[in-house]
């Protein structure tokens, strides 16, 4: 090759070398690799998210949720110690299933309104203190209430009517006789009183059986030294009377507590009314 061909390629080689440096150095461009850009730490620190939070601002506290006080409750709670134990509330399966209707002997007897009967004179059993054998009844006609008494020191308790004053009978008996759907015949002293009863009286062979009489569907007869005293523990058709003073002289019950009575009673129990 001749020596001015090499001597033109020298030169331009120079030239281009010359001008790639002016580029270069006019952009600011370093010639030392940035190996800090390899550093997993310094990559996550430098692309971490940036949240907005203004200048000063306080940070958001949680707020507690307010504190609702409990709904009250209402409960009215039988006064045996069983049923304080176990909080069953008065209206409860139990009495619909004592006062619910009964078919019995041909008749059907109505439900009684049990939430419309002070609960105290509801059948229960109760602690009772008695000097009294166990299987007599006592009739407290002060408080309204008929006891069986049981053994330990328990006793059903039943609601009762009783007579008014002047016709209140008191003292110890018998039941000497027990009648399912019984006759009522009234007394002459009451027919005298009462002329419109004198259709029932015994010569007319009394009122029939029904959900009508006066005695209801059972009867517990109270004799004393072997005389009927013509008083006796029976049935109601008048439920509103358990609990009052409106008879005359007789013990009422609800009809369905003188059944479950009558079941439990034989014929020659001792009856105190005091």
């Amino acid at each position: 090759m001749p020596s001015s061909s090499r001597s033109f390629r020298r030169i331009l080689s120079l030239s281009v070398l010359g001008l790639a440096s002016a580029t270069l150095a006019g952009c600011q461009v370093p010639f030392v690799t940035d190996t800090s850009r390899m550093n997993a730490d310094v990559f996550a620190r430098e692309t971490a998210p940036v949240f907005y939070n203004p200048a000063y601002a306080e940070p958001v506290q949680p707020q507690a949720l307010p504190v609702k006080e409990p709904i009250p409750q209402r409960r009215e709670l039988y006064q045996t110690q069983f049923h304080q134990t176990y909080g069953l509330p008065v209206s409860n399966p139990v009495h619909r299933a004592m006062y619910g209707v009964i078919r019995d002997g041909g008749f059907t007897l109505p439900a009684i309104p049990y939430s419309r009967v002070d609960p105290r004179f509801l059948r229960q059993e109760v602690a009772y203190r008695t000097n009294e054998p166990v299987g007599t009844i006592v009739v407290d006609t002060k408080a309204h209430y008929l006891y069986f008494v049981q053994p330990g020191g328990k006793a059903l308790r039943y609601g009762v009517g009783l007579g008014k004053a002047g016709f209140a009978w008191q003292g110890r008996g018998v039941i000497q006789r027990k009648g399912k759907w019984p006759r009522w015949t009234p007394p002459q002293d009451m027919v005298a009183r009462q002329p419109e009863l004198r259709q029932f009286a015994a010569a007319e062979s009394g009122a029939l059986p029904g959900l009508n009489n006066p005695l209801g569907a059972r009867a517990l007869y109270i004799y004393r030294d072997g005389q009927d005293t013509l008083y006796r523990v029976h049935g109601t058709p008048d439920w509103q009377s358990v609990g009052k003073a409106t008879s005359s002289g007789c013990v009422r019950m609800f009809n369905q507590d003188i059944i479950d009575l009558f079941d439990r009673v034989p014929s020659g129990t001792p009856i105190v009314v005091m």
